[in-house]
């Protein structure tokens, strides 16, 4: 008797192996692929995004709700930006597919970066404390792949490479004792945050029933009293279950039960006659894949805290940031029917995420990023949104890149003042956040006169050199010490229909980069939504204070010539490497913006 082997195992190498191809994972592994490691990205979905892909379709958010205009520039910048921006742009009509088209290009367009959809991570080969290689899974070629590595990202939520390896990590909420923190129970338990199935529905002009099947749960007005639900057309992210069981182990089982959950919230508005102006609506989509909140959390080389949150600290190895609230909820889910659905109480200010964090302590080659960060309960409870799980990865991915440059392993790069340094300033390059952090390379702008047409009190031209390139200084932005009051950037006056920035030196300067960043409306929420009301809150599109077409024009040896034109233009920061010798002047000119009625310029950078 013979048996057939269908499966070919593939054995492939490069510097990181990211596991996990939601927000996390995706900057993870473009930042690393950006910074010149070979990266593999592995997802066992057959999109990118997670929980804001087109199959759950959940908000991305972070710290932008406390934003205010001048004061308060809480959005997250960097590649999170760039990606934000480009779905504002080329998906006016707001798809759920047209993120997921825009993730994938983000990782083809990385000669770095090898992308296996489709493929489940399984296994680890360990030596030591030390991971050598994961195994996976891709069932629709009936391939395996051993993955090898000298650094291990794990993005996949629940933390599956991780466990694989014999990573510590915990589950559950911790008792107040534990680490002293005045949000948390008395007596440690093992409830999570439950899972949430989203629907759509479009209103069709004409009556449209709605038949429940026979398993789907009834509710009534007085179930309901705690959670809104007078618009529909978005779902809630309240439809919540599974906090009091395993949400790793019993996901089946939740999944079964949010549908019933689901589309008994659904009957409810349709057939209880509280809601008779539901007649003409009708689901549009819904989906089967839940979006998961929590399950387990590693233990790193520092356990962020409700009072790290709360005290924003000003760790010496910040690589990322956040300001979501506290943002807890009954592990009923919504059949807590007496409680709030949530409670969501804010930190003071916006505050830092260090590395020790990212960092596993008892696998030596292991970081993570996302929902399983090393945080307690209380903590993960802010730090969970996927803007910040975003940003973590791009921190991650960014850190990870400068150890495998320096030839350092990880079990001594997170401890190198050095590493941590090289990964702060270039995420700043990349136009990320730090709290408390400014770029200090050497900025020819800085050393030139600098003069405009026009300028706006507070938005005087030297502020594109101040070093800023946001203002946070207001209620909810970071802790005074860290930052400085003021516009940060250049304003130039309405009236003033030819505007321009002008930098003169001295002495001729040679220019190998020029590097503008500009204003995108930081203080405003930006998120591919399907809900009307959270969409009135943003300006869907390019940003009007964005500049669209501008000119750069070089004075040498008493020639003035265009440089640089760029029409259409919806980004925040453009890097534009140029090679001139002996500039004397280099001019701005503004052409037109992209709907506010003057110029503005958050930072100029020469090189």
């Amino acid at each position: 008797m013979s048996t057939s082997k269908l499966r070919s195992s593939k054995s492939l190498t490069a510097d990181i192996v990211v596991a996990g191809g939601g927000m996390a994972g995706v900057l993870a592994a473009v930042s690393a692929a950006r910074n010149g490691a070979k990266v593999i990205l592995v997802q066992d979905r057959p999109v990118l995004g997670g929980n804001a892909s087109s199959e759950i379709r959940m908000h991305i958010v972070g710290a932008c709700p406390r934003g205010k205009e001048m004061e308060t520039e809480a959005r997250e910048t960097g590649i999170l930006e760039e990606i934000r921006l480009e779905c504002a742009v080329r998906n006016p009509q707001s798809s759920a597919s047209m993120l997921d088209l825009i993730l994938y290009e983000k990782c083809r367009a990385e000669p770095n970066l090898q992308l296996l959809l489709n493929t489940s991570l399984v296994g680890v080969a360990m030596e030591g404390e030390r991971i050598v290689s994961a195994q996976a899974n891709r069932e629709s070629t009936e391939e395996q792949f051993d993955l090898n590595a000298e650094i291990f990202i794990d993005c996949t939520g629940d933390g599956r490479l991780g466990a694989e390896s014999g990573a510590l990590f915990t589950t559950g909420r911790e008792a107040a004792d534990e680490y002293g923190e005045s949000g948390a129970a008395a007596n440690r338990d093992s409830y999570r945050l439950g899972s949430s199935l989203l629907f759509t529905t479009r209103d069709m002009g004409k009556p449209m029933p709605f038949t429940p099947p026979p398993w789907a749960r009834q509710f009534t007005e007085e179930d309901l009293k705690f959670r809104s639900h007078s618009s529909w057309e978005y779902g809630y992210w309240w439809v919540e279950y599974g906090g009091t069981r395993d949400t790793i182990k019993d996901n089946e089982d939740i999944r079964d039960e949010l549908l019933a959950i689901m589309l008994g919230v659904w009957d409810h508005i349709k057939n209880s006659g509280h809601h008779p102006e539901s007649e003409t609506w009708a689901l549009d989509w819904f989906g089967f894949l839940p979006g998961k909140r929590e399950s387990r959390r590693f233990i790193g080389r520092h356990v962020l805290t409700q009072n790290d949150l709360e005290q924003a600290v000003d760790f010496e190895d910040v690589i990322a940031y956040g300001g979501w609230s506290m943002d807890t909820h009954p592990p009923q889910g919504i059949d807590a029917k007496e409680e709030n659905p949530c409670n969501q109480p804010m930190t003071p200010y916006m505050y830092g995420i260090p590395v020790r964090s990212l960092i596993s302590r008892n696998v030596s080659n292991l970081m993570f990023a996302g929902r399983n960060i090393s945080a307690t309960h209380i903590a993960f409870s802010s730090t969970r949104v996927m803007a910040t799980c975003a940003v973590m990865g791009e921190g991650a991915g960014t850190f990870a890149a400068s150890a495998i440059r320096r030839g350092i392993p990880l079990q001594e790069a997170w401890q190198n003042k050095s590493v941590i340094y090289e990964a702060q300033q270039q995420l700043l390059r990349q136009g990320a956040f730090l709290p408390g952090r400014r770029l200090e390379d050497r900025n020819l702008a800085a050393q030139a006169e600098i003069t405009a047409s026009s300028e706006q009190p507070g938005g005087e031209a030297f502020n594109v050199v101040d070093g800023y390139t946001r203002t946070v200084h207001g209620a909810g932005g970071v802790r005074p010490e860290l930052t400085m009051p003021g516009t940060h950037r250049w304003m130039a006056e309405p009236s003033d229909r030819e505007p321009w920035l002008s930098l003169s030196w001295r002495q001729p300067v040679d220019l190998s980069q020029i590097t503008l960043v500009l204003d995108t409306g930081l203080h405003r929420q930006l998120t591919l939504t399907h809900e009307k009301g959270f969409r009135r809150r943003m300006k869907w599109g390019a940003q009007p204070e964005t500049l669209k077409s501008f000119t750069i024009e070089a004075e040498q040896d008493g020639s003035r010539t265009e440089v640089i034109h760029v029409d259409n233009n919806y980004q925040r920061q453009l890097d534009f490497p140029v090679q001139l010798r002996k500039v004397s002047r280099l001019t701005i000119r503004v052409h037109s913006t992209n709907g506010l009625d003057h110029a503005r310029i958050v930072e100029l950078r020469c090189q």
